[in-house]
């Protein structure tokens, strides 16, 4: 097996290779095209997040319940994540972003994208931005409607990074000690730790200082 097929490189997507929230924006597309479902989604993403902190999750992952895309189809989530992808979050990509995943093409590695993205709206990113291989928020089986419940999903978030790359890597052939990670918050710190080359993008202030106290590098990729 030479090098470069032992390489991957793991990037978060929000607020790393992207600019923008893309979960968010096609929370609003939806809001746009449906008005009738901003009541219903503020009242379902509260009751989320309160049946979440009261069951015992963390703030971090209570507040990030799906009930704001409650009643939406996959089929209208798909087909909405593949229009705002190119018409609007393309342009969200920093050149920063763009220069570096050509450099990690160009080396033969492989590029992986991993993200608490709704899935639909992260394989349209991937797509975009050409990775090899993507793992967003979702079941396996997507038809019907969301109930706002993550129940049953693969969640990609946090430590629920760290098994997905851990997995990715082994069936691939990975060496993770020299693989890329990229993010840019604390919460992506939990992945980025297990590859070899850790690179803080655009931190928040706590994975600046976390970054610091590892020596792990920091780039900043203006929007």
């Amino acid at each position: 097996m030479g090098e470069t097929s032992e390489v991957a490189a793991y990037f978060d997507l929000d607020g790393t290779l992207l600019n923008a929230s893309s979960e968010k924006t096609l929370t609003g597309l939806l809001a746009r095209r449906r008005p009738w479902r901003i009541p219903h989604a503020t009242v379902a993403w509260t009751l989320g997040t309160t049946f979440g902190l009261l069951t015992g999750k963390a703030p971090y992952d209570a507040l990030r319940n799906r009930g704001h895309l409650s009643l939406a189809s996959w089929r209208v989530l798909e087909q909405y994540s593949n229009e705002i992808a190119t018409s609007t979050l393309k342009a969200k990509v920093s050149q920063g972003a763009w220069e570096r995943l050509e450099w990690h093409r160009k080396q033969g590695h492989r590029l992986v994208l991993v993200t608490a993205t709704v899935a639909p709206m992260a394989e349209a990113m991937a797509r975009v931005l050409g990775m090899d291989e993507v793992y967003g928020c979702g079941p396996k089986l997507r038809t019907g409607w969301l109930s706002g419940s993550e129940r049953g999903w693969s969640v990609p978030r946090r430590k629920g990074k760290v098994p997905i790359v851990q997995q990715d890597a082994a069936e691939h052939g990975h060496n993770l000690s020299k693989c890329y990670g990229y993010g840019n918050t604390l919460a992506d710190s939990w992945f980025m730790q297990i590859c070899g080359h850790a690179i803080a993008v655009n931190p928040e202030s706590s994975l600046e200082k976390h970054a610091n106290q590892h020596s792990w590098d920091i780039v900043y990729w203006p929007s």
